[in-house]
């Protein structure tokens, strides 16, 4: 028999959106909610996002766990019978899962409310253009700020059963990388009247490229990378305009703060060699997801001891994947952790299957430790687990 969590990621991974539009998203865990007890148990709804409030029996510390809500523009190709219905886009990065969690986490709490209160948070945006940072600005989460929250991400690495995590910096420093070139086009068989777009933004990809290998200290680590190109209508027309995207990864703010600075000056040389005009937009810009080092500590050591559990923690290394989370982590005390979801293709990837076992076990897990930390001893009949 289906658990009603994995049924609902299915239903969840049928209808991924993009980034503030997660209407049906937003309607499904909607309906979803309304078949728990409500006594304790109260919901808002901000923008396409859901903040869910369930108030503990006697109170002194509020809870936090945040699942992302939003989709990727990636055509779906793999074997599901439950396959994206939005063409174009896809659940490829375990967000339907982190919802699933979510509503399970919520459905523990609202049958059994802990000691302390608890607050689940569904936010949309987080692959773009970021939803984190105007939820925290947000009067409804005003009203219930957590005083410490957790996260989660699926690692497609990992076997389930895997739960990994560090103290400090876990995800990089991000920033998105959109670069207009504009010159002058023209006949192919006149070159010397015109200003070769494609020329120009292919030198200054090759200049991009050295800015990591030759203006970074080794000892830091950062990427710069050029995913896309585009310039040119026909193959005998000059092209009078480029467009370059990419991303920047760094683990530290000067490293970032660097790197911009040298994308600049590459700018304004292509400028002065080829006469043309250079425009720079960096996008969305994430902050680095950084544990606090207390509580991750004492997560991980609290894991080691749940010696029943089927868990098990890996101190990992920190990864140069971007996550809007840590705008959460700068303003509340808390960390993220890696959910082993062991499937041969990585995130973002079109036919990336998630293992489904991993829903189960990260509700258990992530309810037992807010049990513990609120030092409820009263725990869910094994029916609602």
């Amino acid at each position: 028999m289906t658990s009603p969590y994995v049924e609902l990621r299915r239903q969840l991974h049928r209808i991924p959106e993009p980034g503030f539009q997660e209407f049906k998203t937003q309607r499904l865990l909607l309906d979803y909610l309304e078949t728990l007890p409500q006594e304790n148990m109260e919901i808002q709804t901000w923008r396409t996002g859901i903040l869910v409030y369930i108030k503990g029996t006697n109170p002194v510390k509020r809870y936090g766990y945040r699942a992302d809500m939003d989709g990727l523009p990636i055509p779906e190709e793999t074997g599901y019978n439950f396959q994206s219905e939005h063409p174009g886009y896809m659940h490829a990065c375990g967000h339907d899962l982190h919802m699933a969690i979510g509503a399970g986490i919520v459905t523990q709490f609202a049958k059994t409310p802990m000691k302390d209160d608890l607050v689940v948070l569904f936010q949309p945006a987080e692959e773009g253009p970021g939803g984190a940072l105007p939820m925290l600005a947000a009067q409804e989460l005003a009203d219930w700020m957590p005083d410490q929250i957790v996260a989660l991400h699926i690692a497609p690495e990992y076997p389930v059963g895997v739960i990994a995590t560090r103290p400090g910096i876990l995800f990089a420093n991000t920033s998105e990388l959109f670069i207009d070139l504009a010159g002058k086009g023209g006949h192919a068989a006149y070159p010397h009247k015109a200003n070769d777009m494609i020329v120009a933004a292919s030198q200054m990809v090759s200049q991009l490229h050295s800015i990591v290998a030759r203006n970074i200290n080794p000892l830091d680590s950062a990427v710069l990378t050029i995913g896309k190109m585009e310039a040119g209508t026909k193959q005998n027309i000059i092209a009078e305009k480029a467009r370059l995207e990419g991303t920047i990864r760094t683990l530290s703010a000067e490293a970032m703060q660097l790197i911009k600075s040298r994308i600049e000056a590459v700018a304004r040389g292509i400028e002065a060699s080829y006469e043309c005009q250079i425009t720079i937009d960096y996008g969305s810009n994430y902050l680095q997801v950084y544990n606090q080092e207390e509580l991750t500590r004492e997560f991980m050591e609290w894991l080691i001891g749940e010696t029943d559990s089927g868990v098990q923690l890996v101190e990992c290394t920190e990864a140069m994947t971007g996550e809007d989370y840590g705008y959460f982590l700068e303003k509340i005390p808390g960390f993220m952790f890696w959910l082993g979801a062991e499937t041969p293709y990585g995130l973002h990837h079109a036919k990336i299957e998630p293992d489904e076992r991993a829903i189960g076990l990260a509700i258990d897990t992530v309810s037992r430790y807010f049990r513990w930390k609120s030092g409820s001893s009263d725990e869910p009949p094994a029916g609602n687990r």
